[in-house]
């Protein structure tokens, strides 16, 4: 079997669940918004600012990690900039030959200006929708999808759950909550979640990245989490001969995804490296395994480096390609009917044609 090379996967259409807007701006775009603020940077050039935001990122730390985003949320507290980084968003995951994408972020990081959230979202909504426009036109269709996200630290999950509710019908596809896990369980936000289910709607949870099984139990068996962000520590959960523990058991046999981030885990030091990290294990064991970018600045990454990683690492092929991608696609937050369609009328035949 030959390899897919790096060009051939940045051809194949790809699905993304777990990426988020404020983790993949442009560093020229952030160095033009920072100059119009007077924010100071690091750095001050745009391949100086990209190395920056990688080597920072890159500590083995989640709480270092989380620190790079006060350069990048800075340069987000308008409408107008608010919409440029969406509708470049949607360009940039286009070219990389991304069909399908749920961008996240959190709407109460950017009220600084004087914002309120229904402009924050409604700024957003529009750049994502005119950049995809933008890519259809040049040939790379792309329908990028909204998760509001509310900060596990904070105590506005319950407005930000309300508000991906007013807006389901306008391009947010679900909720989510995010931040350091430790000492912020997902249970603080129990009403946002019962809330949520009540209202029929979709969400995800940050669970098992850098705190264990305990929050992965909260955020399923609690929570009610369709999905799960990360989710790597249920690996725990799974014994040197491959047995699955009570929980590990429930995860796969419910089906419940798992949005792993392959090149984040390594950074945060929740997989040690790209080879060693669990994601061939929870693959081999059919465990609705996704693949994702996370955080395509601080990772300096993309859909494509994160899926030639794995065929380096592990040999993968178009076959564990497309499985991957079919993974995401079955595990999205629009409808049934939609879903299908990508996977039969795009997906599937463009993976036939490489294999």
């Amino acid at each position: 079997m030959v390899a897919p090379t790096y060009d051939e996967i940045r051809r194949a259409p790809k699905a993304l669940l777990h990426d988020h807007l404020d983790g993949g701006l442009r560093p020229a775009t952030i160095l033009d918004l920072a100059v119009g603020i007077g924010h100071d940077l690091p750095a001050a050039t745009p391949e100086g600012l990209a190395e920056w935001f990688v080597a920072a990122a890159d500590s083995g730390s989640l709480e270092r990690y989380l620190e790079t985003f006060s350069h990048t949320v800075a340069v987000m507290q308008t409408a107008d900039a608010l919409h440029r980084v969406a509708r470049e968003c949607a360009l940039d995951l286009a070219a990389d030959g991304v069909v399908y994408a749920e961008v996240r972020f959190a709407p109460e990081q950017h009220l600084e200006k004087g914002l309120t959230l229904p402009e924050v979202v409604e700024a957003v909504l529009d750049g994502f929708r005119d950049g995809s426009g933008e890519a259809a036109a040049a040939g790379n269709p792309i329908r990028v999808g909204t998760l509001l996200t509310a900060m596990r630290h904070a105590a506005r999950s319950m407005e930000i759950a309300e508000l991906s509710v007013r807006y389901r019908d306008a391009g947010v596809v679900g909720f989510d909550i995010a931040g350091a896990e430790a000492g912020f369980p997902p249970t603080r936000h129990l009403d946002a979640f019962e809330y949520l289910q009540r209202e029929n709607s979709h969400f995800t949870i940050h669970a098992g990245e850098a705190f264990g099984l305990p929050s992965i139990w909260q955020a399923i068996q609690w929570c009610g989490a369709d999905r799960l962000g990360h989710g790597v520590r249920i690996v725990d959960d799974i014994g040197p001969d491959g047995s699955l523990g009570r929980l590990a058991a429930y995860v796969r046999d419910k089906r419940i995804p798992l949005e792993l981030c392959p090149s984040s885990n390594v950074q945060t030091g929740a997989a040690p490296s790209i080879r060693e990290h669990p994601i061939g294990l929870l693959r081999d064991l059919r465990f609705r395994v996704t693949v994702n970018t996370d955080n395509r600045l601080m990772s300096g990454t993309c859909m494509s480096r994160e899926m030639a990683l794995l065929v380096e690492a592990f040999g993968y092929g178009w076959s564990e390609l497309q499985w991957f991608t079919v993974n995401a696609m079955k595990s999205a937050f629009i409808p049934f009917d939609e879903r299908l369609a990508l996977i039969n009328d795009v997906i599937k035949p463009a993976y036939a044609k490489l294999a």
